[in-house]
């Protein structure tokens, strides 16, 4: 095995560099980040009516983004709904 000398310039640009590398790769890893729920796929999702979903927007259960007539939902968000509201399972001594 060959051993490898490197300045510490060197080092520190090359710890730079995985750095970079590990946070691309991560913001690729991550499809849920940007991605975005129409109304329809949000109730489908969600199994509610339309007037629910409207209630819980009306309520600030849900942030939502409106352009023109269309409504639009972050995954992240339905996800932090879902996590606010979870319950862990009751043990039976």
């Amino acid at each position: 095995m060959e051993a490898i000398i490197l300045s510490k310039e060197q080092y520190t640009d090359l710890v730079q560099r995985l750095d970079e590398i590990t946070n691309r790769l991560n913001a690729k890893n991550d499809p849920k980040k940007d991605t975005f729920l129409d109304n329809q796929e949000f109730l489908l999702l969600m199994k509610i009516s339309k007037r629910t979903a409207q209630t819980w927007r009306d309520e600030g259960r849900i942030s939502f983004s409106q352009v023109g007539n269309k409504i639009y939902y972050k995954l992240s968000d339905v996800e932090k709904l879902l996590n606010e509201h979870y319950n862990k399972s009751f043990s039976k001594k």
